[in-house]
């Protein structure tokens, strides 16, 4: 409850009974509908995709952590099989060495993939999935085809 609805409820010139829109009592956000449909990241630096997506295995979770702490969700999304991406833009280099050291030995030790996608950006990759670079087959090496 906003807190000029809860000192105009508190003088009594409304009525405090806007609980039930709350989500299990937590008073910091609106709930999408009486069965919740819509859940919320508890935490903007993660964001996965549906429960939809989740059990057909189409999940890919991006991370930008801003201290070395914020490894343990990226270590626990990679356990699950998630393919993560992770965004160091914003560390300082020391703990960017030290989340991207962890993702490594995280990878290694689940038989898994460490890409780098661009500066200070990289891709965990599960044992099960297959990361296709972005050239297609048959295509030249050199530039661009031409036909004459």
């Amino acid at each position: 409850m906003g807190s000029v609805r809860k000192a105009s409820a508190w003088l009594g010139l409304v009525e405090d009974s806007d609980d039930r829109y709350y989500a299990d009592g937590y008073d910091g956000e609106y709930a999408e509908g009486a069965d919740g449909g819509d859940a919320w990241v508890t935490d903007p630096r993660v964001r996965t995709a549906s429960d939809s997506a989740q059990e057909d295995g189409r999940r890919i979770a991006t991370v930008s952590p801003t201290c070395f702490r914020d490894a343990r969700g990226i270590g626990e999304l990679f356990r699950e099989g998630v393919p993560v991406i992770v965004n160091l833009t914003s560390l300082e280099p020391a703990d960017a060495k030290r989340v991207v050291d962890f993702a490594a030995g995280l990878t290694f030790g689940l038989r898994g993939s460490i890409d780098r996608v661009a500066t200070r950006v990289f891709l965990l990759s599960p044992a099960h999935t297959e990361v296709v670079n972005g050239q297609a087959p048959g295509r030249p090496q050199d530039g661009f085809f031409n036909q004459s």
